[in-house]
């Protein structure tokens, strides 16, 4: 059963930044795809960031120049740096990796951006 542990989030101020981590029960290179989504009360999820096997980065269109993924394989980490966060960004954000045909999550960490 693989696991997923996130860490990172909590209470910021809008133009502050965090820096997530998910940290893998495997190797992360075991994964095809790896990153972040995150989810509003009565919405739903939606994708945040996602790194690929061979390095590939994807970001959704409101983080882009302001979030950066990244990995450390040695250390089974994903992490979200978070810069020049808005209200907007507040949200619980939660880990995925994907690996033949199944879809695991972590637990999430809530990130809120309030003045």
């Amino acid at each position: 059963q693989v696991q997923l542990v996130e860490s990172g989030g909590g209470l910021v101020q809008p133009g502050g930044s965090l820096r997530l981590s998910c940290v893998a029960s495997r190797s992360i290179l075991s994964f095809s795809i790896m990153g972040w989504y995150r989810q509003t009360p009565g919405a739903q999820r939606e994708l945040v960031a996602d790194i690929f096997s061979r390095g590939t980065t994807v970001y959704a269109d409101s983080v882009k120049g302001r979030f950066t993924i990244s990995r450390d394989t040695a250390k089974n980490t994903v992490y979200l740096q978070m810069n020049s966060l808005k209200p907007d960004d507040t949200a619980v954000y939660y880990c995925h990796a994907w690996s033949s045909g199944v879809n695991y999550w972590g637990q999430g960490t809530q990130v809120t951006v309030s003045s």
